[in-house]
């Protein structure tokens, strides 16, 4: 039939399209220089971490920031009402090193905000991140190499910066994170093209939950995070109004020095593709584009049946084999067999897809416990 060979032909170069893409896109991203010098008096960077119930994660991603090699570097943590034990971890990190790290507690979300948005503008607010010259936000899991600050600082500083992004290497843990997690982390290599994000004149733009830096004045110019408290995409929102608002956005390889390990299950994964569809602002187009999304890429799986079996098979090794090496460059590790599953990540987002449109039916947004009215 003419619709199924439509089908085909077309979720086929759909997919080969998106390698090409993510592969010319991989070629573009920058990279830190690996050992530069500091100047004699480096700008001074206050580091806010939003910490709510994150104490397997905690204790390594703390470690990896107190033991930077900069050392013009403050660190606020913002302990968002753990009550996991990661309250306990951060008072023993504070005790050890009170010279570099600060930890707040707020047990309380006011109407109106999301509990992110909320924790990171709190801590740009004290002292400590108001004489700061840079604000660098990162969430409570990420973990980076002692240099790594000192060399995205040497980037930010080579070329005009106001808002620089580095892209994390992903931990992947359990089978479903080892499958789903390195597709997303080439879609959103697809979806970026680096080498357009400092460009005034394009629309690209690039924050990163796991590092985004930010001079003061940019910050500020743009109203911070009280500007956006309901802004659950905060990271990429901020970015987008700093460079509307005419400052360079940079974005640049951070893995696998900077690396994290987001979630932990299939449970999580699903959880996490729900919040962040809900977020999204084309949200409403969500309902048509599920099943397109479903038929490209569960298209290995059915082609076969509409009589494509050699276009199915390269499909199923070229995604794997071309994502996987991004992957494998981005992290530092070897090829998984797990990643021949990846048909597996359209029912992952078709799961998400599907209870983030009920959160938008009921007007809520939930994440960590928490149910946030939408409006």
């Amino acid at each position: 039939m003419v619709w199924l060979e439509a089908a085909s032909w077309g979720s086929a170069s759909i997919i080969l399209a998106a390698l090409v893409l993510l592969r010319r896109h991989w070629a573009r991203l920058p990279e830190l220089e690996p050992d530069p010098a500091l100047p004699r008096e480096p700008p001074t960077v206050c580091l806010c971490i939003p910490v709510r119930d994150e104490a397997a994660e905690l204790p390594a991603a703390l470690d990896s920031w107190l033991a930077q090699d900069y050392p013009a570097l403050q660190i606020l943590v913002l302990d968002d009402g753990s009550t996991d034990g990661s309250t306990e971890i951060l008072q023993q990190r504070q005790t050890a090193r009170p010279d570099r790290l600060q930890v707040l507690r707020n047990d309380a979300l006011p109407s109106g905000w999301l509990g992110k948005n909320h924790a990171l503008d709190l801590a740009s607010r004290q002292a400590e991140a108001l004489a700061a010259d840079w604000l660098l936000f990162a969430d409570g899991d990420v973990q980076a190499a002692p240099s790594l600050l000192r060399r995205a600082m040497a980037y930010a500083q080579a070329q005009p910066t106001d808002i620089l992004a580095l892209v994390p290497a992903i931990d992947a843990v359990s089978p479903a994170e080892r499958v789903v997690l390195p597709i997303a982390a080439s879609a959103f290599l697809l979806v970026v093209p680096p080498h357009q994000v400092p460009n005034p004149q394009h629309p690209a733009f690039c924050g990163v939950g796991g590092f985004t830096l930010v001079r003061r004045e940019a910050y500020d110019a743009v109203g911070g995070h009280a500007e956006a408290p309901m802004e659950a995409i905060d990271d990429m929102m901020l970015a987008r109004r700093v460079k509307a608002a005419g400052f360079i956005n940079r974005v640049a390889k951070g893995g696998p020095d900077l690396h994290l390990r987001m979630y932990h299950g299939l449970w999580e994964l699903v959880r996490a593709m729900r919040k962040n569809s809900a977020a999204l602002p084309f949200w409403w187009l969500l309902p048509p584009l599920l099943p397109v999304a479903l038929v490209i890429g569960l298209a290995p799986l059915w082609l076969p049946c509409a009589g494509h079996p050699i276009l199915a098979l390269l499909l199923w090794l070229l995604v794997p084999a071309l994502c996987g090496d991004v992957q494998q460059r981005m992290t530092g590790r070897p090829m998984d067999l797990l990643w021949a599953l990846w048909p597996l990540n359209a029912l992952v987002f078709a799961a998400g897809t599907a209870w983030a449109l009920w959160d938008r039916v009921r007007g809520v947004n939930h994440w960590r416990g928490r149910d946030v009215p939408l409006g």
